[in-house]
């Protein structure tokens, strides 16, 4: 109870720079390793089965898409909730909410499970697999939904962990399913030539040894949220709650699925099933940048509302002018690194022994080279994307999200491929971000004039 009453205050008085590191780099650590996850079986795969596996796991990437946009739905909700719940000292409806998220993931893994398993191959071959990569999407596809409930309970615990005040345990949890998962792919696929269904069992085994160590820490008598009887049964306020705060995040996460599928069909269509595998090690590698902005933000999102809400003004702009350096950093590394030494990154996704492992490595290059030409625009824009929402201006925040996907995204690929082809779906993606950047830069010069105006009236 200590450090509950502390961390207000530290918030509002501790340097801003020390605060920032406090908060972030655990929020980092978690995420970078999540994105390491989705790394690790691109690895094994590309490494012990061959260019077609690695361009069926790229048809796969939208049912990971909507899987990441329920889990956000209920994970973030819950969280939401529950830390409100534990700041009213509302114990009881806190554990309710624990319970109600448990009961919650496990209805909808089942309906997701069930709807996609029965329309399995119609899905895939609309998400981009073709008769050459569909034997390789199916039986990973059958493997991943069949461990659903493991899957989305995992996610929607780990985030209740860190809202009931566990953030280094959460992120102990992440890492340790990363480091199995990279273990379990080293057995299975390595060592005893599981293929491709050796990937799906290591990451679902992954997952189920974070799941039980949630229910570990959940289960310990002198915790305030714990499992218990009598908090399982499905509450609808609770839920309305919890879907109300979710859907924000999943209508996104929805948007960046609809985005991804648009992309993964005119790859394979300009490019053919080779494209497709090369925008997979792409987007992996980007995305890995991105996740640490993202951890970034979450550091940062605290420290701005508090501050905001105290109206101490001067620590709120300092925040917000460390994230973005920060995060511009961060993306800009991405960038130098994309169009200085981009083989560097995506030949560790290829064996190189065979004609069509070349052709995935030289069009990932080329692609890299092209996805990431304003990529040091983006950590800012995510950045300030982030800072609407933490001083409670979240349609500002979606709106800028939406944008960049729906305004600026589709229609780029929609006109662009039937111009320059292949080279057209890459570069529809840096001048989406450049022209969202813009828009993100010109509302935060917007508030900024709009909080002088109000501090020299």
């Amino acid at each position: 109870m200590e450090q509950k009453t502390k961390a207000p205050t530290e918030l509002g008085t501790e340097s801003i720079g020390l605060l920032l590191a406090k908060y972030a780099l655990p929020a980092i650590i978690a995420m970078t390793a999540s994105s390491l996850l989705n790394n690790v079986d691109r690895f094994f795969i590309s490494r012990c089965v061959g260019p077609d596996a690695i361009s069926g796991l790229g048809a796969t990437m939208p049912f990971m898409n909507l899987g990441a946009a329920f889990g956000a739905m209920v994970g973030v909700g819950a969280g939401a909730v529950m830390s409100i719940r534990l700041g009213q000292k509302d114990y009881r409806t806190a554990q309710r909410v624990l319970g109600n998220t448990i009961t919650l993931n496990i209805f909808i893994s089942l309906l997701v499970t069930a709807f996609c398993l029965w329309y399995l191959d119609p899905l895939l071959y609309l998400f981009g697999a073709s008769e050459n990569t569909i034997p390789y999407a199916r039986p990973y596809m059958y493997i991943i939904l069949g461990g659903g409930i493991i899957t989305h309970s995992y996610l929607g615990l780990n985030s209740v962990i860190r809202s009931a005040g566990h953030p280094l345990y959460s992120m102990s949890c992440t890492i340790t399913t990363v480091l199995s998962n990279a273990l379990l792919d080293w057995l299975f696929v390595w060592q005893w030539n599981w293929g491709i269904e050796g990937a799906a069992w290591a990451t679902i085994l992954a997952q189920g040894l974070g799941l039980v160590m949630e229910f570990g820490i959940l289960s310990k008598k002198d915790e305030t949220v714990r499992l218990q009887r009598g908090i399982y049964r499905i509450r609808l306020d609770i839920v309305r709650q919890i879907l109300v705060i979710g859907l924000s995040p999943f209508f996104m996460n929805v948007c960046a699925c609809l985005v991804v599928i648009i992309i993964i069909n005119s790859m394979a269509r300009y490019g053919g099933d080779y494209a497709v595998g090369a925008y997979s090690i792409v987007n992996g590698v980007i995305f890995f940048f991105l996740m640490v902005v993202m951890g970034i933000n979450q550091g940062m999102q605290p420290i701005v509302g508090y501050n905001w809400g105290a109206h101490q003004n001067d620590r709120v702009w300092r925040c917000l002018r460390y994230s973005v350096i920060g995060g511009t950093l961060v993306t800009t590394t991405g960038f130098l690194i994309g169009e200085c030494c981009p083989q560097l990154l995506t030949s560790i996704f290829s064996n190189g022994e065979s004609e069509g492992s070349q052709r995935i490595l030289e069009l990932s290059t080329s692609g890299f080279r092209l996805s990431v030409m304003a990529l040091p625009l983006v950590g800012a824009q995510m950045v300030i994307t982030n800072f609407f929402q933490s001083i409670g201006h979240a349609g500002k925040s979606i709106f800028l999200s939406l944008t960049r996907q729906l305004l600026f995204l589709i229609p780029g690929l929609l006109i662009l491929p039937g111009i320059f082809g292949l080279k057209g779906v890459w570069t529809a993606i840096p001048l989406s971000d450049m022209l969202s950047s813009v828009t993100t830069y010109g509302m935060l010069w917007w508030l900024v004039r709009k909080v002088r105006r109000v501090q020299s009236a």
